[in-house]
């Protein structure tokens, strides 16, 4: 039996897997907290010996690796209009892996480059202009980051009319880029993989190196790429099993939502959105978490209708959880918080991603007014994040359960009727990373998510 070994550098713990190569069975699991303090590389030597315990096939298995140590991937955005560039630019970003952290319509001035500067964007995202449309705005842009020697990563994914003017500008500035096909060819088209492609090239050649997490070689020599990237990517493989499929990962600064769904070609809206809706997404909130942003989570539960603003316990738990990250509640009151939040948590991400649709009333007379992606016909809700696999069956059925609960009355595009599980083992990762290497054995490691614990009907 040969092995394959597949290892996410998360920010705060390190995973690690062994597979089966060619079935996909699940041999080893392993976890570390994440070495950043000390280096990356020693996480992974400890999950690897208790790996090697299991099995002494580990130590010629393939290694494959994504990372988000260090803070992840964060993208700037550089382009022409606010409603193309900060919706397209924010797609691609997410996406690919990324954070956006800044976002510059307009193009680019000196001013306008000190706080795309302060911001600390591991890669700028070069957008602007449709195929054949406006290329002075992107092409000034690029000009002033070679003016002003901009060193970090350059993806270009505009106009493509443009790209050879920029790249000779780049170049000749030695600034790092590589040029993408156009996110936005045409209005109402939304094209990412080019772009996604590039910016994981740039991830893999630049940013894994440059934020120094490690003296070994062999750390750039293992990642393929970030590891939300990389789980999107296995969320693609997972929907070829069962349909559509969105996972919740509930984290403890953030809550992101994972989707792929066939759409419809009426609710893609083709002909009334500037950037398109896409089938493969990825979205990120930065205010829902279960520590770090556990604050917030209340705030956005009190607005949201799912808790009374009257609970200063509830208030009082999450400023502990905020103010000591690390904290594990003990005894079923604290759970119970832990909960409460989680819920929270899952449910308004899921409704940020998914939208609304409502009934208004305009010259015409009644219409139906839809945003955002339908989820309501997802087949499959998978919940991730250690609120979820650390705790009963029963807890997952009740976090995720809540998802539909009062969102058909309020118009709100959630999956209603999906059946749901959680990914205990921490698979999805590995999957991505196995998913264009394998897909013999990527597909055979995403049979374990559907049976690994049912928390739904």
């Amino acid at each position: 039996m040969s092995l394959v070994v597949a290892v996410d550098f998360g920010s705060t713990f390190t995973k690690a897997i062994a597979v089966d190569a060619g079935s996909g069975d699940l041999i080893a699991r392993a976890e570390h907290r994440t070495t950043v303090d000390t280096d990356v590389m020693d996480g992974w030597h400890a999950c690897r010996t208790a790996l090697l315990a299991a099995d002494s096939g580990v130590a010629t298995a393939e290694v494959l690796a994504c990372s988000s140590a260090g803070g992840g991937l964060r993208i700037g955005v550089v382009g022409n209009e606010e409603l193309v560039t900060a919706e397209a630019g924010r797609r691609v970003a997410l996406s690919s892996g990324g954070r956006v952290v800044a976002v510059v319509n307009g193009g680019l001035t000196a001013t306008s480059l000190k706080k795309l500067r302060a911001e600390r964007p591991d890669v700028v995202l070069l957008l602007g202009g449709t195929d054949g449309g406006n290329s002075a705005v992107i092409t000034q842009a690029a000009s002033v980051l070679a003016k002003y020697r901009w060193r970090r990563p350059v993806v270009t994914a505009g106009n493509v009319e443009a790209q050879a003017s920029i790249a000779e500008m780049l170049s000749e500035a030695s600034v790092p880029h590589v040029l993408a096909d156009n996110v936005v060819p045409e209005i109402g088209v939304f094209a990412p993989d080019s772009a996604r492609a590039a910016i994981r090239e740039m991830f893999l050649a630049h940013v894994i190196g440059g934020k120094n997490l490690s003296r070994d070689p062999g750390f750039a020599a293992m990642v393929r790429a970030a590891t939300p990237d990389v789980v999107l990517r296995g969320v693609e493989v997972l929907a070829k099993l069962h349909g559509d499929v969105a996972v919740v990962d509930i984290g403890g600064a953030t809550t992101d939502v994972h989707s792929v769904i066939e759409l419809d070609p009426e609710d893609a809206n083709l002909g009334r959105e500037v950037v398109a809706t896409h089938p493969v997404t990825r979205t990120v909130e930065g205010d829902l978490g279960m520590r770090w942003s556990a604050v917030p989570v209340v705030a956005a539960g009190i607005e949201a209708g799912l808790v009374s603003a009257d609970d200063a316990e509830l208030a009082q738990a999450a400023t502990r959880r905020h103010d000591d990250p690390s904290y594990l509640p003990g005894g079923a009151v604290e759970a119970s918080y832990d909960e409460t939040l989680a819920r929270v948590a899952a449910t308004v991400a899921l409704r940020r991603h998914a939208g609304r649709q409502r009934v208004v009333f305009g010259p015409g007379g009644r219409v139906i007014e839809r945003s955002g992606k339908d989820l309501r016909e997802v087949d499959l809700l998978v919940g991730s994040g250690g609120v979820l696999r650390h705790n009963g069956p029963e807890v997952a059925a009740r976090i995720l359960g809540s998802v539909a609960a009062g969102a058909q009355e309020e118009g709100w595009l959630v999956p209603s009727d999906a059946r749901t599980c959680v990914d205990t083992d921490y698979v999805l990762a590995g999957v991505g990373l196995l998913a264009d290497l394998d897909p013999a054995t990527a597909e055979g490691l995403a049979a374990h998510i559907h049976g690994t614990v049912e928390a739904g009907h």
